[in-house]
């Protein structure tokens, strides 16, 4: 059987920092030899195609697939509504500037965001049973260029045209994991620490930089052996060295010989996702940010339910903000992979005012005791920072629950995302949500417009109602 090739083409310039690395120009063609994680070997072929010889690692997020979307200058993968907001409001952006990104929400398969003076509109790209791409009910596309072209010259809604691509960032190579996954076990000597960046109940976090072939600024975790025993914790980041998801913490590295342990791990410009909603920038985000931020997190939290992984410790303290406002769950000190559906635990360190009542009670965490810490960080949000339970002591906490009493919704909070968190908070567990759910749950409160002519009226008024509800969410 032919194995399949992958060719790709470089979107920017990159100049290599080892003689493992290879350079290149931008529009340069490759074939990929071996695509695991954040560098990719690679062939660079010649403008025929044919072989150079020439071979090297190249940063994944440098390249587009030959011959797809992924090399059109409107298309930007996988992106958050918040990141296509900053993106396009930045300079070199005007009215009429789009993006098409990519979506796994429910029901369609990329969202069209575009500038409109100093706001952004987002539209659902649909496809019908033909394969057909379109936003309203009126006009139909075999691809996404075509759809792009159209709406050039005709208003996609209130005279908005489509003029330029987005202006792309270009990606950071220093963010991706420089090492192969068998050179994952690090000496403490090839890192620097900084200043302190925060503490948790488990753990410390301090800025650092890692001092190898390329001096890189990472997060570095320092975790006390009264926690956990070296063998512990080999086993258990060697399960989460795989773990691999946009909205998940990279991690690059650990040191478990020694105390303190190390995980090493990418560096966030914003901190934590607390401070961020408390400070100016949050204060400012709309509900539709504020959502996003939500929807960013239960990605995020359903990947790791999809490999059985408990994280025991979600909270706001603990998702990190980056660049253009993406978010990544932190503190996988904590996570625990869950061959069966129960992991026991009788820590003393506990957030209580996170914690689902049967872990407080019995010690039992599962992927529904995560989703009641999600309920409780939904609320994090939506209030802009504020401590759950005020006033209620953290010896208190079981008591108070069990009595049937829940937080009262956030200033401003709308009924739909008030039930949201009170889904979370069941005190039966299986009567809790999963992430899965969670997903279609904030998915279906984000809001998408209908194009101009999709506000059109069928010629049947009850055709019209169900063609709205199809539309507008």
């Amino acid at each position: 059987m032919n194995q399949q090739i992958y060719r790709y083409v470089s979107q920017w310039d990159f100049t290599g920092a080892s003689a493992e690395e290879l350079s290149f120009k931008v529009g340069e063609r490759f074939q990929a030899l071996n695509r695991n994680g954040d560098w990719w070997f690679v062939e660079k072929l010649k403008a025929d195609g044919s072989k150079t010889g020439e071979k090297g690692y190249v940063p994944y997020n440098y390249m587009a697939e030959e011959g797809t979307v992924e090399e059109q200058p409107w298309f930007f993968r996988d992106m958050s509504r918040t990141e296509a907001i900053s993106l396009l409001l930045k300079g070199g952006n005007t009215t009429g500037s789009f993006l098409i990104r990519a979506s796994d929400k429910q029901g369609f398969e990329y969202a069209l965001s575009v500038r409109s003076q100093d706001s952004i509109r987002h539209f659902k790209v649909l496809k019908d049973e033909r394969g057909q791409y379109h936003v309203n009910t009126s006009n139909f596309f075999v691809d996404l260029n075509k759809l792009i072209e159209f709406y050039k010259v005709k208003p996609l809604a209130n005279s908005l045209f489509l003029t330029t691509p987005c202006v792309k960032d270009e990606p950071t190579a220093t963010e991706l994991s420089p090492l192969p996954i068998d050179e994952w076990e690090r000496p403490k000597e090839e890192f620097q620490l900084g200043q302190k960046l925060g503490s948790g109940y488990f753990s410390q976090v301090y800025e650092g930089y890692w001092l190898g072939r390329i001096k890189v600024k990472v997060a570095i975790k320092m975790i006390n052996n009264d926690v956990t025993t070296q063998e512990i914790f080999s086993t258990e980041t060697s399960f989460l060295k795989n773990l691999r998801h946009r909205n998940l913490l990279s991690l690059y590295a650990v040191c478990s010989v020694g105390s303190p342990f190390y995980i090493i791990t990418e560096h966030l410009s914003k901190g934590d996702l607390l401070r961020f909603l408390r400070g100016d920038e949050g204060q400012k985000l709309n509900v539709d940010g504020l959502l996003d931020v939500a929807g960013q997190i239960v990605d995020g939290m359903h990947y790791l339910e999809t490999k059985n992984c408990v994280h025991r410790d979600l909270a706001a303290r603990n998702v990190l903000i980056g660049h253009n406002n993406i978010c990544k769950i932190a503190d996988f000190g904590l996570a625990r992979f869950i061959k069966d559906d129960i992991y026991l635990s009788f820590s003393k360190a506990v957030p209580y005012k996170w914690t689902a009542p049967e872990a407080l009670a019995y010690g039992r965490y599962t992927l529904k005791s995560d989703v009641w810490s999600f309920g409780v960080l939904l609320y994090e949000i939506m209030s802009r920072g504020m401590n759950p339970y005020p006033g209620i002591e953290n010896s208190d906490m079981l008591h108070h629950l069990k009595k049937g009493n829940r937080m009262t919704a956030p200033e401003n909070c709308s009924e739909k995302v008030y039930k949201v968190m009170l889904d979370c908070w069941q005190e039966n567990p299986q009567k809790r949500p999963t992430f899965n759910d969670l997903k279609l749950s904030i998915d279906n409160l984000a809001n998408y417009e209908p194009s101009e002519n999709s506000i059109k009226p069928p010629s049947k008024s009850r055709g019209w109602i169900k063609h709205l509800k199809k539309q507008v969410i």
